[in-house]
């Protein structure tokens, strides 16, 4: 039958946060912890802890308590840490907060958590949070009370991060010190939003417990001392960068290097050759725009050894080009959600090329999953069936939305072979990836919905090269109505994040139905595929 048990494995640590980075810093206090090329941030864990608790004790100092939620709405950079630990040290949860989120995004996230502080970037690329955040709704966000900036300018009802620190005083660290003996690991630590198929994100709620461990199995498949150097250009607002990134590196007193504040392909390959990084994670299509790049021959990746890969399915070709062209023999495929925060399953380094790529790897350590069919009956043996998990690496729960219940459904449907791996074949939920990025269209076509032109709308995701999948929206306008789909795409920008507009629009008459009235949207998949190959054989 389709279950495994991930075995005892190395012992579940029982440390908050907080307790990892102070391990770190009496463990490996001068060696390397962080760095940030494009701010000249070199600092070591001792400093870093240092750093962090400072912002503790000025986050209580201005009024926040242990339990209180802060948002975080940043790119990658060194404050994003600040943030990450200086938190836990202070008992509030942190709530990531995607750079990319609009007004309406950031005023939901804020108001669905009850968040009384935010920390956040003053602009970046297109967005000026500041004018964002002077845009919020007080009736939207009425317990939102305390807004610290990472800029050096004066700004009016916010407070910059560097004023916050220095308010920490000898009474607001005696409180980090009887905060950390009362610190639970079981307590909820921080807060991410993922999109549910309602169409309105859901905040998956993570404790100390779920993260640290689960950062703990996968540094041990990776084989991570403090010797290794992790290049990380995934977003710190996702798992795979907060989790596997940074709480990774801390349990090993590893290093953790920021690229850039964004993914740019050649920005990272530069630091993955000056700063002699041993490891790199990213989802596919970062991988694929490095070695596309013209100058990818011209650096020097010789020290690079392992990583792992996620977020989407990984081309068998793609692999064999990250193993031979970037040194990366020991890269891994790991498989999770940010529900189960995130990793249920990972290849082995040791595993033959054909299942690091094949299969999304074995259950982790203190991890169960189960194949079900409708009725949640376990299947047998290579019969396809929903991926369930449970375990210490699953969510407390929705905030505000109720418990996953004994086992997490991923809404992934999958096979289990006799030696335990597991592949994954479809997805039950109405759920697309593009380059990484959890996309449901149930949100893409409610907000379409709110355009008066349109009548009906279905989005599906198409096969794309670059993303994996890309965004196409079948509209059908009211009659007598017209619009073109660079109208459609201008009623989304600024409104939607921008990997959610959709880059393919379609108008049509009607939709493929079933007899009970359903639309077929694997129809309509169908067809627009059929449509872009043949447009792109004729071009």
């Amino acid at each position: 039958m389709s279950y495994a048990h991930g075995g005892a494995g190395p012992p579940l640590l029982g440390l908050t946060i907080s307790g990892v980075l102070d391990n770190a810093a009496e463990n490996w206090p001068d060696k390397e912890a962080l760095v940030v090329t494009d701010q000249g941030v070199r600092w070591s864990w001792r400093e870093l802890r240092d750093r962090a608790r400072r912002l503790a004790a000025g986050l209580l100092a201005i009024g926040l308590e242990p339990g209180d939620r802060i948002g975080m709405l940043a790119p990658n950079r060194a404050e994003w840490l600040l943030a990450q630990f200086g938190s836990a040290y202070a008992g509030l949860i942190l709530v990531n907060i995607n750079p990319a989120y609009r007004l309406s995004e950031l005023e939901y996230a804020l108001s669905k958590v009850g968040c009384r502080g935010l920390i956040t970037e003053t602009r970046f690329k297109t967005s000026n949070y500041i004018d964002m955040v002077h845009a919020l709704d007080p009736e939207r966000v009425p317990e939102l009370r305390t807004v610290i900036h990472l800029g050096d300018e004066v700004i009016p009802g916010m407070m910059a991060l560097s004023e916050v620190t220095e308010l920490a005083d000898d009474r607001s660290r005696q409180t980090l010190d009887a905060i950390a003996q009362r610190a639970d690991f079981d307590a909820p630590i921080n807060i991410q939003f993922t999109s549910g198929t309602t169409g309105a994100p859901k905040a998956a709620t993570l404790t100390h417990h779920n993260m640290i461990n689960n950062a703990a199995m996968s540094a041990a498949i990776l084989r991570f001392t403090h010797n290794d150097r992790l290049c990380v250009p995934v977003p710190m607002y996702h798992c795979f960068a907060m989790v596997l990134g940074t709480l990774l590196c801390a349990t090993r007193g590893a290093t953790i290097v920021f690229p850039g504040a964004a993914f740019e392909p050649q920005a990272t390959l530069q630091v993955l050759q000056d700063e002699k990084c041993t490891a790199l994670h990213g989802v596919p299509t970062m991988f694929i725009a490095m070695l596309d790049h013209p100058a990818f021959k011209n650096y020097d990746l010789s020290s690079l050894r392992t990583g792992i890969m996620a977020g989407a399915p990984c081309p068998i070709e793609l692999m064999r080009q990250v193993i031979d062209d970037m040194n990366m023999s020991e890269i891994t495929i790991g498989y999770g959600m940010t529900e189960t925060g995130p990793l249920s399953t990972q290849t082995s380094p040791d595993d033959p090329i054909d299942l690091r790529v094949g299969t999304v790897g074995r259950v982790l350590p203190h991890t169960e999953v189960k194949i079900v069919d409708e009725n949640d009956h376990i299947v047998a043996l290579d019969e396809p069936g929903e991926l369930c998990v449970r375990g210490y690496n699953v969510m407390l729960g929705y905030w505000g939305d109720g418990e996953p219940g004994r086992w997490m459904h991923t809404g992934d449907i999958a096979t289990m072979d006799e030696a335990g791996y597991v592949r994954i074949v479809g997805r039950s939920k109405d759920m697309l990836i593009r380059g990484g990025e959890n996309v449901y269209p149930r949100e893409i076509e409610e907000f379409l919905y709110t355009n008066p032109k349109i009548d009906q709308v279905e989005v599906v995701g198409v096969p794309d090269e670059r993303f994996g999948e890309e965004i196409a929206a079948c509209i059908r306008l009211h009659e007598g109505k017209r619009a073109s789909v660079e109208e459609i795409r201008e009623f989304c920008r600024g409104k939607l994040a921008h990997f959610k507009i959709p880059r393919y629009v379609k108008f049509v008459d009607k939709f493929p139905m079933t007899v009970t009235g359903k639309v077929q949207k694997y129809i309509l998949r169908e067809q627009l595929t059929r449509e872009l190959e043949q447009f792109s054989r004729a071009s």
